[in-house]
């Protein structure tokens, strides 16, 4: 399995716990780990030559 693959399950699984979150901080804490999670995984892809560097600055 790709690393940048790895990064995206996490992001998920920080999407459903964001889903069961019981607070807005909470909440928020999830979705921003969701945003950087989903990051790594687009930056993992152009360090893999997955992406072109013009697929990656959009």
């Amino acid at each position: 399995m790709k690393q940048s693959q790895h990064f995206l399950d996490n992001a998920e699984n920080c999407a459903q716990l964001a889903e069961r979150a019981e607070d807005d901080p909470t909440y928020n804490r999830f979705k921003r780990m969701e945003a950087a999670w989903r990051a790594l995984a687009k930056e993992q892809d152009w360090l893999d030559g997955a992406t072109s560097p013009s697929e990656h600055a959009a």
